[in-house]
């Protein structure tokens, strides 16, 4: 009678044991899934931070190159960027 009532016990341990491996996977899974989305999104907006910056970056070179045209030309610099 214990020898039935111990394998019950060990067989009723093993299934909870697999219950907890399945949800664990599950919620594995879902962390990972979860984890990619927000790399998805962290990569989308540095994209954006770095598309914003060059153009920044543009816009301040366009604006000094005028202003050096500008002196070594004696001419304005309204002249100078339309050049």
């Amino acid at each position: 009678m214990r020898k039935i009532i111990l394998a019950a016990a060990a067989a009723g341990a093993a299934l909870s044991l697999t219950a907890c491996s399945e949800g664990t996977e599950e919620a594995a899974e879902t962390t990972v899934d979860s984890a990619a989305a927000d790399t998805a999104e962290n990569m989308d907006a540095a994209g954006e931070a770095v598309d914003d910056a060059m153009a920044d970056a543009a816009n301040t070179a366009d604006d000094a190159a005028a202003e050096v045209e500008a002196e070594v030309q004696n001419e304005s610099e309204a002249e100078a960027a339309a050049d």
